[in-house]
């Protein structure tokens, strides 16, 4: 599907250079001479490296969709991640890398959703947040009482958040997946 250059939004997947692009920032750019355009950050879904771009309205891109199935999380084997479609029962291999950082949220059986073009697989959704224990915690320091005072902790899965000072080890609380921040307690 073709877009003009100036309805680039963050999130959009693009054919640009012979590749496949996601839009990580975009921003309208009125300068006081000349037409305006948009000032977009692509990052490159295959080998992750990023370019910055000027796209003008009267120019045209190609817009890629992407198709999206529920899989579940069955595990991890060295730097290979294996999932099952919901539907088919299939299973394939993601390479771990291509979550990041994300990689250490995966829970047994959780489900999320592959994005994939062309049948390859190039993007792994995770649910929004996640509940995990803390497994350590720093003890409160006596007169720390500033409202935005945190601590550093430890999850489970080994990823350190920082969380407020009432927040012990053994407790359960929410993880934002996305950034990787103390969203609140869980409800048990």
């Amino acid at each position: 599907m073709k877009i003009n250059g100036n309805e680039i939004r963050p999130g959009n997947v693009i054919n640009h250079k012979n590749g496949l692009w996601v839009a990580v920032k975009t921003q309208a750019v009125k300068p006081g001479k000349g037409p305006a355009y948009a000032q977009v950050e692509l990052k490159n879904l295959i080998d992750g490296s990023k370019l910055n771009e000027r796209f003008r309205a009267s120019e045209t891109v190609e817009r890629v969709r992407l198709e999206q199935k529920d899989h579940q999380f069955l595990f991890a084997e060295g730097d290979m991640l294996t999932f099952m479609d919901l539907e088919s029962y299939d299973q394939i291999q993601i390479p771990q890398d291509l979550l990041e950082d994300r990689a250490a949220f995966l829970q047994d059986g959780m489900t999320v959703t592959v994005e994939s073009h062309e049948g390859r697989p190039i993007g792994v959704a995770l649910p929004d947040q996640v509940t995990l224990e803390i497994v350590e915690a720093d003890p409160v320091v006596k007169g720390q009482t500033a409202a935005s005072s945190y601590k550093p902790a430890m999850l489970e899965n080994g990823v350190r958040v920082m969380v407020p000072p009432f927040i012990e080890a053994g407790e359960k609380i929410v993880v934002d997946t996305n950034e990787i921040t103390y969203v609140r307690r869980a409800e048990s």
